[in-house]
């Protein structure tokens, strides 16, 4: 079976490819112009160069695939393109990785955009599977936990915003790239939407505490209040000052994230890493 690919040279699609090769399947990946390759430059994958926003040189591109694995963001509007060229072209398999980030009670400005491309999904006729990972980790490419953990290696204070007590529960990369590969191959998750997360829920002051266990180093926890601290940073954002995080990542601290993944567990043998395990993979990747 031929898989078309999009996302491929991002964190997450460059851990997919490699774990589709390894389970015989033939992978085609887009990549556009200015995509840096590099990362899979060993493997041996066909591309095909295009853009998500372009119906007909997706269309072309999916020419001969047998399935589709979208990995790239449904947040920037695209879904319907791909959609429409996955059909173009014959392909009537699809898993699209989308995020539990749909649920959020925030207003987020892409949560429009990820329900409306989900409903797309769901209403376009493809044998499709959606997996909505929680916040993904795993390597110094991720852009949360390593920045996190880059922080704590120069600094004994880590600043939390908020009382730290709401749940998380962040999800290795390579149990979301198992997964991938355990809905293609498995029909009972077709027409299915799975909400895919870590082993156990945990707070944000035990994320810290964990991370500074496996790392033997003792930090402090500085307490911020976090509604002065968002003002401050829509502030800035208003203003155009550039900073390191953003309000809406602080208001996100501050609700609970902790989802259910039985029905994955039933369906297609989801058995996720603990935040322990995956944590210290990552610490030891560098």
């Amino acid at each position: 079976m031929k898989i078309f690919l999009t996302g491929a040279t991002g964190f997450t699609g460059s851990r997919v490819v490699p774990l589709l090769l390894k389970n015989g399947y033939e992978v085609r990946c887009l990549y556009r112009a200015s995509s840096d390759c590099s990362t899979l430059s060993d493997l041996k994958i066909e591309w095909a160069e295009g853009d998500l926003s372009d119906t007909q040189t997706l269309i072309s591109a999916m020419q001969g695939a047998d399935a589709l694995v979208n990995v790239a963001s449904l947040g920037f509007g695209h879904a319907d393109s791909i959609i429409r060229a996955a059909k173009d072209a014959g392909i009537k398999r699809a898993v699209f990785i989308s995020t539990t980030a749909i649920f959020t009670q925030l207003n987020a400005p892409s949560k429009k955009i990820r329900v409306a491309a989900e409903l797309a999904i769901e209403t376009s006729g493809l044998k499709y599977t959606i997996l909505r990972p929680t916040m993904i980790y795993g390597s110094p490419r991720d852009r949360n936990m390593w920045r996190l953990i880059r922080f704590m290696r120069y600094s004994p204070i880590v600043p939390v915003f908020g009382d730290g007590k709401y749940l998380q529960q962040p999800i290795f990369v390579d149990d979301v790239t198992q997964a991938v590969v355990s809905c293609l191959s498995n029909e009972v998750t077709i027409g299915k939407s799975y909400n895919i997360a870590g082993k156990h829920p945990l707070t944000y002051n035990e994320v810290i505490d964990t991370i500074a266990r496996l790392m033997n180093k003792r930090v402090w926890k500085l307490h911020v209040p976090s509604k002065p601290v968002v003002s401050l940073l829509t502030l800035f954002e208003r203003i155009r000052i550039p900073f390191p995080i953003k309000a809406e990542q602080v208001l996100r601290l501050n609700e609970n994230k902790d989802f259910n993944y039985a029905e994955a567990q039933r369906d297609f043998g989801f058995n996720p890493l603990a935040f322990e395990e995956g944590i210290g993979l990552e610490l030891k990747s560098v």
